[in-house]
Protein backbone atom coordinates (compact mmCIF):
# COMPACT_ATOMS: atom_id res chain seq x y z
CA UNK A 1 0.00 0.00 0.00
CA UNK A 2 1.20 3.30 -0.77
CA UNK A 3 2.61 5.76 1.74
CA UNK A 4 1.87 9.30 1.63
CA UNK A 5 5.28 11.40 1.90
CA UNK A 6 4.70 14.68 4.35
CA UNK A 7 5.86 17.88 2.25
CA UNK A 8 8.46 19.91 3.22
CA UNK A 9 8.54 23.31 4.64
CA UNK A 10 9.12 25.44 2.02
CA UNK A 11 12.34 27.19 3.92
CA UNK A 12 13.74 23.55 3.50
CA UNK A 13 12.98 23.09 -0.08
CA UNK A 14 14.43 26.71 -0.38
CA UNK A 15 17.20 26.68 1.60
CA UNK A 16 19.93 26.79 -0.83
CA UNK A 17 18.40 29.88 -2.43
CA UNK A 18 17.97 31.51 1.07
CA UNK A 19 21.45 31.06 2.41
CA UNK A 20 22.61 32.73 -1.36
CA UNK A 21 20.38 35.61 -0.43
CA UNK A 22 21.61 36.21 2.74
CA UNK A 23 25.16 35.92 1.49
CA UNK A 24 24.72 38.52 -0.95
CA UNK A 25 22.62 40.89 1.10
CA UNK A 26 25.84 40.78 3.60
CA UNK A 27 27.71 41.57 1.34
CA UNK A 28 25.97 44.31 -0.06
CA UNK A 29 25.61 45.71 3.79
CA UNK A 30 29.38 44.93 3.95
CA UNK A 31 30.04 47.18 0.69
CA UNK A 32 27.74 50.30 1.83
CA UNK A 33 29.05 50.16 5.27
CA UNK A 34 32.59 50.56 3.08
CA UNK A 35 31.95 52.86 0.66
CA UNK A 36 29.81 55.14 3.72
CA UNK A 37 33.19 54.47 6.07
CA UNK A 38 36.35 55.66 6.10
CA UNK A 39 38.59 54.10 3.15
CA UNK A 40 41.22 51.70 5.07
CA UNK A 41 44.46 50.11 3.01
CA UNK A 42 46.75 47.69 4.86
CA UNK A 43 50.24 48.52 4.18
CA UNK A 44 53.56 47.08 5.56
CA UNK A 45 55.96 49.67 7.88
CA UNK A 46 58.91 48.66 5.14
CA UNK A 47 57.12 50.66 2.44
CA UNK A 48 57.42 53.92 4.51
CA UNK A 49 59.54 56.09 6.71
CA UNK A 50 58.03 57.58 10.51
CA UNK A 51 59.21 60.25 12.17
CA UNK A 52 58.13 62.19 15.33
CA UNK A 53 57.42 65.73 15.65
CA UNK A 54 59.85 67.88 17.71
CA UNK A 55 60.66 70.97 18.69
CA UNK A 56 63.87 71.98 17.77
CA UNK A 57 65.99 74.57 15.63
CA UNK A 58 64.96 75.50 12.16
CA UNK A 59 67.34 77.17 10.23
CA UNK A 60 65.82 78.15 6.74
CA UNK A 61 68.57 77.87 3.93
CA UNK A 62 69.05 76.77 0.53
CA UNK A 63 71.16 73.93 -0.51
CA UNK A 64 72.21 74.43 -4.53
CA UNK A 65 75.26 73.22 -6.84
CA UNK A 66 77.59 75.92 -7.53
CA UNK A 67 80.60 75.84 -9.98
CA UNK A 68 83.71 77.30 -9.68
CA UNK A 69 84.37 80.06 -11.80
CA UNK A 70 87.31 82.49 -12.10
CA UNK A 71 86.55 85.73 -10.22
CA UNK A 72 87.50 87.79 -13.15
CA UNK A 73 87.12 86.45 -16.98
CA UNK A 74 88.26 89.25 -19.96
CA UNK A 75 87.52 89.26 -23.31
CA UNK A 76 90.51 89.73 -25.36
CA UNK A 77 89.43 92.27 -28.25
CA UNK A 78 91.37 93.37 -31.52
CA UNK A 79 92.24 97.06 -31.17
CA UNK A 80 93.10 97.04 -35.25
CA UNK A 81 91.35 95.62 -38.00
CA UNK A 82 93.43 92.74 -39.79
CA UNK A 83 94.25 89.55 -40.61
CA UNK A 84 95.14 86.72 -38.57
CA UNK A 85 98.86 86.24 -39.31
CA UNK A 86 100.11 83.55 -36.30
CA UNK A 87 98.47 82.41 -33.30
CA UNK A 88 101.13 82.14 -30.68
CA UNK A 89 99.59 80.78 -27.28
CA UNK A 90 97.34 77.67 -27.68
CA UNK A 91 94.03 77.75 -25.91
CA UNK A 92 94.65 76.29 -21.94
CA UNK A 93 98.64 78.07 -22.06
CA UNK A 94 99.11 80.46 -18.75
CA UNK A 95 99.89 84.04 -19.66
CA UNK A 96 101.85 86.67 -18.01
CA UNK A 97 100.36 90.14 -18.59
CA UNK A 98 102.08 91.19 -21.92
CA UNK A 99 102.52 88.07 -23.56
CA UNK A 100 101.55 87.57 -27.06
CA UNK A 101 98.63 85.52 -28.05
CA UNK A 102 98.77 86.04 -31.94
CA UNK A 103 99.63 88.45 -34.58
CA UNK A 104 97.35 90.20 -37.15
CA UNK A 105 98.82 92.12 -40.33
CA UNK A 106 97.52 95.12 -41.91
CA UNK A 107 99.39 96.29 -45.48
CA UNK A 108 96.84 98.75 -45.69
CA UNK A 109 97.88 100.43 -42.22
CA UNK A 110 101.78 100.14 -43.41
CA UNK A 111 100.98 102.39 -46.31
CA UNK A 112 99.37 104.82 -44.40
CA UNK A 113 101.93 105.11 -42.20
CA UNK A 114 104.34 105.62 -44.73
CA UNK A 115 102.29 107.82 -45.81
CA UNK A 116 102.36 109.92 -42.96
CA UNK A 117 105.62 109.61 -42.06
CA UNK A 118 106.46 111.19 -45.28
CA UNK A 119 103.57 113.86 -44.93
CA UNK A 120 105.60 114.39 -41.14
CA UNK A 121 109.19 114.75 -43.14
CA UNK A 122 108.03 117.23 -45.57
CA UNK A 123 106.29 119.28 -42.51
CA UNK A 124 109.80 119.22 -41.03
CA UNK A 125 111.50 120.48 -44.01
CA UNK A 126 108.93 123.03 -44.40
CA UNK A 127 109.45 124.34 -40.96
CA UNK A 128 113.31 124.61 -41.40
CA UNK A 129 112.98 126.74 -44.53
CA UNK A 130 110.32 129.36 -42.90
CA UNK A 131 112.50 129.23 -39.88
CA UNK A 132 115.68 130.16 -42.19
CA UNK A 133 113.64 132.92 -44.00
CA UNK A 134 112.22 134.11 -40.88
CA UNK A 135 115.84 134.69 -39.55
CA UNK A 136 117.25 136.35 -42.71
CA UNK A 137 113.90 138.76 -42.38
CA UNK A 138 115.01 139.24 -38.59
CA UNK A 139 118.48 140.40 -39.92
CA UNK A 140 117.71 142.46 -43.26
CA UNK A 141 115.44 144.27 -40.36
CA UNK A 142 117.58 145.02 -37.55
CA UNK A 143 121.09 145.71 -40.39
CA UNK A 144 118.39 148.44 -41.99
CA UNK A 145 117.81 149.83 -38.22
CA UNK A 146 121.45 149.73 -37.52
CA UNK A 147 122.05 152.01 -40.83
CA UNK A 148 118.94 154.39 -39.89
CA UNK A 149 120.70 154.63 -36.56
CA UNK A 150 123.93 155.46 -38.31
CA UNK A 151 122.85 158.21 -40.77
CA UNK A 152 120.19 159.42 -37.96
CA UNK A 153 123.41 160.16 -35.72
CA UNK A 154 125.52 161.62 -38.44
CA UNK A 155 121.99 163.81 -39.69
CA UNK A 156 121.96 165.45 -35.64
CA UNK A 157 125.75 165.76 -35.54
CA UNK A 158 125.30 167.88 -38.80
CA UNK A 159 121.56 169.53 -37.59
CA UNK A 160 123.70 170.96 -34.25
CA UNK A 161 127.02 171.50 -36.58
CA UNK A 162 124.41 173.79 -38.49
CA UNK A 163 122.89 175.45 -35.70
CA UNK A 164 126.39 176.68 -34.54
CA UNK A 165 126.98 178.35 -37.73
CA UNK A 166 123.51 180.16 -37.81
CA UNK A 167 124.42 181.42 -34.12
CA UNK A 168 127.46 182.70 -35.92
CA UNK A 169 125.41 184.42 -38.60
CA UNK A 170 127.40 182.37 -41.66
CA UNK A 171 123.79 179.94 -42.15
CA UNK A 172 120.69 181.52 -42.97
CA UNK A 173 117.69 180.64 -40.90
CA UNK A 174 116.20 178.95 -44.23
CA UNK A 175 119.11 176.29 -43.95
CA UNK A 176 118.39 175.63 -40.30
CA UNK A 177 115.17 174.99 -41.53
CA UNK A 178 115.83 172.26 -44.17
CA UNK A 179 118.60 171.02 -41.98
CA UNK A 180 116.03 170.43 -38.87
CA UNK A 181 113.41 169.46 -41.19
CA UNK A 182 115.51 166.18 -42.95
CA UNK A 183 116.57 165.51 -39.08
CA UNK A 184 113.06 165.44 -37.88
CA UNK A 185 112.04 163.22 -40.96
CA UNK A 186 114.87 160.66 -40.52
CA UNK A 187 114.36 160.07 -36.53
CA UNK A 188 110.52 159.60 -37.18
CA UNK A 189 112.02 157.06 -39.56
CA UNK A 190 114.12 155.45 -37.27
CA UNK A 191 111.75 155.06 -34.70
CA UNK A 192 109.11 153.35 -37.21
CA UNK A 193 112.07 151.17 -38.51
CA UNK A 194 112.79 150.41 -34.61
CA UNK A 195 108.84 150.03 -34.09
CA UNK A 196 108.39 147.65 -37.36
CA UNK A 197 111.50 145.58 -36.01
CA UNK A 198 109.71 144.57 -32.72
CA UNK A 199 106.63 144.15 -34.55
CA UNK A 200 108.57 141.50 -37.04
CA UNK A 201 110.15 139.78 -34.11
CA UNK A 202 106.78 139.61 -32.21
CA UNK A 203 105.40 138.40 -35.61
CA UNK A 204 108.30 135.65 -36.00
CA UNK A 205 107.57 134.50 -32.69
CA UNK A 206 103.99 133.93 -33.39
CA UNK A 207 104.90 132.22 -36.46
CA UNK A 208 107.39 130.09 -35.49
CA UNK A 209 104.96 128.42 -32.32
CA UNK A 210 102.24 127.76 -35.06
CA UNK A 211 104.81 126.23 -36.93
CA UNK A 212 105.90 124.22 -34.15
CA UNK A 213 102.51 123.25 -32.93
CA UNK A 214 101.81 122.09 -36.61
CA UNK A 215 105.19 120.27 -36.84
CA UNK A 216 104.19 118.72 -33.22
CA UNK A 217 100.78 117.64 -34.36
CA UNK A 218 102.24 115.91 -37.21
CA UNK A 219 104.81 114.06 -35.08
CA UNK A 220 101.98 112.81 -32.86
CA UNK A 221 100.08 111.53 -35.60
CA UNK A 222 102.47 110.12 -36.80
CA UNK A 223 103.62 107.99 -33.36
CA UNK A 224 99.91 107.35 -33.13
CA UNK A 225 99.87 105.67 -36.25
CA UNK A 226 103.20 103.50 -34.65
CA UNK A 227 100.86 102.51 -31.90
CA UNK A 228 98.66 101.39 -34.24
CA UNK A 229 100.75 98.94 -35.89
CA UNK A 230 101.93 98.01 -32.29
CA UNK A 231 98.46 96.98 -31.52
CA UNK A 232 98.71 94.25 -34.82
CA UNK A 233 100.33 92.25 -31.63
CA UNK A 234 97.55 90.87 -29.44
CA UNK A 235 98.58 90.50 -26.13
CA UNK A 236 97.14 89.52 -22.67
CA UNK A 237 95.76 92.28 -20.44
CA UNK A 238 96.26 90.52 -17.05
CA UNK A 239 98.04 87.00 -16.11
CA UNK A 240 95.66 84.14 -16.51
CA UNK A 241 94.88 81.36 -18.45
CA UNK A 242 94.05 81.80 -22.10
CA UNK A 243 90.19 79.84 -22.40
CA UNK A 244 89.76 79.97 -25.67
CA UNK A 245 90.68 81.34 -28.88
CA UNK A 246 88.12 81.76 -31.19
CA UNK A 247 89.69 83.12 -34.44
CA UNK A 248 92.05 80.44 -37.39
CA UNK A 249 94.91 82.12 -39.41
CA UNK A 250 94.06 83.89 -42.38
CA UNK A 251 90.54 85.60 -40.65
CA UNK A 252 89.67 88.67 -41.44
CA UNK A 253 89.38 90.25 -38.27
CA UNK A 254 87.80 93.87 -37.36
CA UNK A 255 88.82 96.39 -34.88
CA UNK A 256 86.96 96.00 -31.77
CA UNK A 257 86.08 92.25 -32.22
CA UNK A 258 86.43 89.58 -29.34
CA UNK A 259 89.09 86.57 -30.45
CA UNK A 260 89.40 85.33 -26.79
CA UNK A 261 89.14 85.21 -23.26
CA UNK A 262 91.51 85.11 -20.23
CA UNK A 263 90.41 83.82 -17.06
CA UNK A 264 92.08 85.43 -14.20
CA UNK A 265 92.90 82.41 -11.63
CA UNK A 266 94.50 84.32 -8.60
CA UNK A 267 90.85 84.18 -7.14
CA UNK A 268 87.47 82.17 -7.56
CA UNK A 269 83.85 82.42 -7.43
CA UNK A 270 80.79 80.08 -7.08
CA UNK A 271 78.27 80.42 -9.46
CA UNK A 272 75.09 78.88 -8.87
CA UNK A 273 71.26 79.40 -10.09
CA UNK A 274 68.32 79.48 -7.66
CA UNK A 275 64.69 78.73 -8.14
CA UNK A 276 62.92 82.02 -8.67
CA UNK A 277 60.41 81.45 -5.54
CA UNK A 278 63.56 82.77 -3.37
CA UNK A 279 64.49 86.16 -5.25
CA UNK A 280 62.71 88.24 -2.62
CA UNK A 281 64.90 86.84 -0.03
CA UNK A 282 68.31 86.76 -1.54
CA UNK A 283 70.37 89.58 -1.29
CA UNK A 284 74.21 90.22 -1.32
CA UNK A 285 76.07 89.70 1.66
CA UNK A 286 73.78 86.79 2.88
CA UNK A 287 76.38 84.11 4.61
CA UNK A 288 76.73 80.38 2.73
CA UNK A 289 78.97 77.33 3.60
CA UNK A 290 80.40 74.72 1.63
CA UNK A 291 80.39 71.29 3.34
CA UNK A 292 83.88 69.66 1.64
CA UNK A 293 85.86 66.17 3.15
CA UNK A 294 84.17 67.12 6.54
CA UNK A 295 85.41 70.82 6.52
CA UNK A 296 82.93 74.01 6.14
CA UNK A 297 84.24 76.83 4.21
CA UNK A 298 82.11 80.18 4.75
CA UNK A 299 80.95 82.03 1.32
CA UNK A 300 79.36 85.12 0.62
CA UNK A 301 76.98 86.24 -1.75
CA UNK A 302 78.30 89.38 -3.70
CA UNK A 303 76.71 89.62 -6.77
CA UNK A 304 72.77 88.98 -7.79
CA UNK A 305 71.31 88.83 -11.46
CA UNK A 306 67.55 89.98 -10.85
CA UNK A 307 66.74 88.49 -13.83
CA UNK A 308 64.51 85.61 -14.59
CA UNK A 309 65.19 83.02 -17.25
CA UNK A 310 63.49 79.57 -17.10
CA UNK A 311 62.29 80.44 -13.41
CA UNK A 312 66.03 80.55 -12.38
CA UNK A 313 68.39 83.94 -11.64
CA UNK A 314 71.78 83.47 -11.10
CA UNK A 315 73.93 84.07 -8.01
CA UNK A 316 78.08 84.82 -7.47
CA UNK A 317 79.76 84.10 -4.08
CA UNK A 318 83.20 84.10 -2.70
CA UNK A 319 85.11 82.25 0.04
CA UNK A 320 85.30 84.84 2.89
CA UNK A 321 88.07 82.04 4.48
CA UNK A 322 90.11 79.50 3.22
CA UNK A 323 89.54 77.41 0.07
CA UNK A 324 88.91 73.69 -0.44
CA UNK A 325 91.46 71.49 -1.54
CA UNK A 326 92.27 70.94 -5.28
CA UNK A 327 89.71 74.06 -6.49
CA UNK A 328 90.20 74.69 -10.07
CA UNK A 329 87.43 75.89 -12.87
CA UNK A 330 84.32 73.95 -13.14
CA UNK A 331 84.82 71.87 -9.99
CA UNK A 332 81.46 71.60 -8.29
CA UNK A 333 80.64 71.93 -4.67
CA UNK A 334 77.21 71.63 -2.94
CA UNK A 335 76.30 75.43 -1.18
CA UNK A 336 73.96 76.20 1.74
CA UNK A 337 72.70 79.49 1.67
CA UNK A 338 71.52 80.77 4.59
CA UNK A 339 68.26 82.77 4.83
CA UNK A 340 68.51 84.17 8.26
CA UNK A 341 68.96 82.80 11.75
CA UNK A 342 68.20 79.60 13.47
CA UNK A 343 64.67 79.75 15.38
CA UNK A 344 62.61 77.94 17.67
CA UNK A 345 59.93 75.75 15.71
CA UNK A 346 57.90 72.64 15.19
CA UNK A 347 59.54 70.99 12.72
CA UNK A 348 59.89 66.98 10.76
CA UNK A 349 61.80 65.66 8.43
CA UNK A 350 61.12 65.92 4.59
CA UNK A 351 59.64 63.57 2.64
CA UNK A 352 57.46 62.80 -0.43
CA UNK A 353 54.30 63.36 1.51
CA UNK A 354 55.00 66.91 0.61
CA UNK A 355 54.64 66.57 -2.94
CA UNK A 356 51.51 63.89 -3.21
CA UNK A 357 49.64 65.89 -0.23
CA UNK A 358 50.97 69.93 -1.13
CA UNK A 359 51.88 69.70 2.52
CA UNK A 360 47.55 70.39 3.30
CA UNK A 361 47.52 66.57 4.99
CA UNK A 362 49.24 63.77 6.80
CA UNK A 363 48.97 60.53 8.09
CA UNK A 364 49.18 60.78 12.02
CA UNK A 365 49.86 57.49 13.84
CA UNK A 366 47.79 56.31 16.44
CA UNK A 367 49.23 55.84 20.07
CA UNK A 368 49.44 52.12 19.62
CA UNK A 369 51.25 52.62 16.37
CA UNK A 370 48.60 50.56 14.31
CA UNK A 371 46.77 52.56 12.34
CA UNK A 372 47.24 56.17 10.48
CA UNK A 373 44.75 58.68 10.14
CA UNK A 374 44.83 61.93 7.42
CA UNK A 375 44.91 65.19 9.64
CA UNK A 376 45.17 68.42 8.27
CA UNK A 377 48.21 70.56 8.57
CA UNK A 378 50.04 74.03 7.63
CA UNK A 379 53.57 73.95 6.37
CA UNK A 380 55.65 77.01 7.06
CA UNK A 381 59.36 77.54 6.16
CA UNK A 382 61.18 74.73 4.64
CA UNK A 383 65.16 73.80 3.76
CA UNK A 384 66.39 70.89 2.26
CA UNK A 385 66.19 68.69 5.33
CA UNK A 386 63.42 69.87 7.27
CA UNK A 387 59.59 71.45 7.26
CA UNK A 388 58.30 73.88 9.75
CA UNK A 389 54.96 72.69 10.99
CA UNK A 390 52.72 75.80 12.22
CA UNK A 391 49.19 74.06 12.23
CA UNK A 392 48.06 70.34 12.81
CA UNK A 393 50.19 68.72 14.81
CA UNK A 394 52.29 68.98 18.24
CA UNK A 395 55.50 67.69 19.65
CA UNK A 396 55.77 64.34 19.52
CA UNK A 397 53.28 63.46 17.60
CA UNK A 398 54.14 60.81 14.93
CA UNK A 399 53.85 60.40 11.07
CA UNK A 400 54.25 59.11 7.87
CA UNK A 401 56.80 61.62 5.25
CA UNK A 402 56.92 58.63 2.90
CA UNK A 403 55.24 56.11 0.58
CA UNK A 404 52.26 58.28 -0.47
CA UNK A 405 52.85 57.42 -4.21
CA UNK A 406 51.28 54.18 -3.00
CA UNK A 407 48.45 55.00 -0.62
CA UNK A 408 46.22 56.59 -3.14
CA UNK A 409 42.96 58.22 -1.39
CA UNK A 410 43.01 56.52 2.13
CA UNK A 411 41.54 57.63 4.94
CA UNK A 412 43.14 55.14 6.98
CA UNK A 413 45.94 53.00 7.26
CA UNK A 414 46.36 49.69 9.03
CA UNK A 415 50.31 49.30 9.88
CA UNK A 416 51.32 45.50 9.56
Amino acid sequence: MDIQLKKRPWYIRYRYYLLAGACLAALLVYVIVLSLGPRRLRVSREDMQICTVEDGKFLEYVDVEGLIQPILTILVNARETGSVERIVAEEGSLLAEGDTILLLENPELLREIEDQRDEWEKQLITYREQEIEMEQQRITLRKQALQTDYELDNLQKTFRLEQEEYAMGIKSKAQLDVAEAEYRFKRETARLERESLRHDSAMSVIRRDLLRNDLERGRKKLERSLRRLDELVIRAPMGGQLSFVKVVPGQRVAAGESIGEVKVLDHYKVHTALSEYYIDRITTGLPATVNYQGNRYPLRITKVVPEVKDRTFDVDLVFTDSLPDNVRVGKSFRVQIELGQPEDALIIRRGNFYQATGGKWIYKLSEDGSRARRVSLTIGRQNPVQYEVTEGLKPGDRVIITGYDVFGEAEELILK
